[in-house]
């Protein structure tokens, strides 16, 4: 193999701050393995950068080469010294909004009670994001954002997911072109990776794109029992099988939960690298 490019999601899959346990040594087996020199690292996760260098340095990561943030909303390259933002995804994405700014849509919904507008540090240039009470209907009030959107003529994306540890919905809401599986695609493409040479893993809600794509994709055993019958029961109905993969455990003693079901994952899919994790 003379590439391959690892993409995944940080909280509940690389980062072990669920509610199940991380096996032992499964964080150092990763490490091990996307040290490989073939091998491109790509961060893809609803946090800010600045929180993606907590992340970093708070559970010993790997510094990735690439970091897409903002669930997809910016794309980051790692040039040794400083992150260089990529001018090129945030000229696509200003279309979506008719060159309009997060600030700008954010004024569009401020009497929507149910929606709570999240720390100025977690808003970025294309991306804005509430909290929604678990005990609130989260589809009408996604839908009477949806409305209101749609009615000023802009296009959007939105992706519901919960914290599990806080207890609370996060409504993102970005260009109709800003997730993580465009965001990884335009990558890809602008690395000349194909399908053939890349790989996935995640968790919630707002890794769903990514996981029901031509993308071969991980989903790490602890995700939500939910989550993984959607997941199932899409993928089986589109006869896409083939590029989906649920961490059962067992793969080197480990238990498939966290960084231990990301390599299972791609283990499955590339077999041949597995000899990377004894080097």
């Amino acid at each position: 193999m003379q590439k391959l490019l690892v993409c995944t999601d940080l909280d509940r899959t690389l980062i072990p701050n669920g509610q199940l346990l991380e096996s032992p040594n499964a964080r150092s087996f990763f490490r091990r393995f996307v040290a490989h020199s073939v091998v491109s690292l790509v961060y893809v996760t609803g946090r800010h950068l600045a929180l993606v260098e907590q992340a970093i340095a708070d559970y010993d990561l790997p510094v990735p080469d690439f970091v897409i943030p903002d669930v997809g909303a910016s794309i980051y390259e790692n040039q040794g010294q400083h992150w260089h933002r990529w001018q090129s995804w945030d000229d696509r994405l200003a279309k979506d909004w008719g060159q309009k700014t997060a600030a700008d849509v954010a004024a569009l919904l401020q009497d929507i009670a149910d929606c709570r507008l999240q720390e100025p540090e977690k808003q970025g240039l294309h991306k804005l994001s509430y909290y929604v009470e678990l005990d609130i209907e989260a589809i009408a009030v996604i839908e009477q954002v949806k409305t209101r959107l749609s009615a000023a003529g802009l296009q959007a994306n939105y992706i519901w997911s919960i914290d599990e540890e806080a207890q609370v919905g996060l409504l993102d809401i970005l260009p109709q072109n800003a997730n993580k599986y465009e965001a990884i695609a335009f990558l890809m493409n602008e690395q000349d990776f194909s399908t053939a040479n890349t790989v996935f893993s995640g968790d919630s809600g707002n890794d769903r794109d990514v996981l029901i794509s031509p993308i071969r994709s991980i989903l790490v055993a602890n995700a939500n029992t939910d989550l993984k019958q959607q997941i199932q029961a899409t993928v089986e109905k589109a006869k896409t099988t083939d590029t989906f993969y649920l961490a059962k455990g067992n793969f080197l003693g480990m238990n498939g939960n966290y960084s231990a079901g990301i390599l299972e994952g791609i283990i499955h899919y590339f077999p041949q690298t597995k000899t990377w994790l004894s080097c």
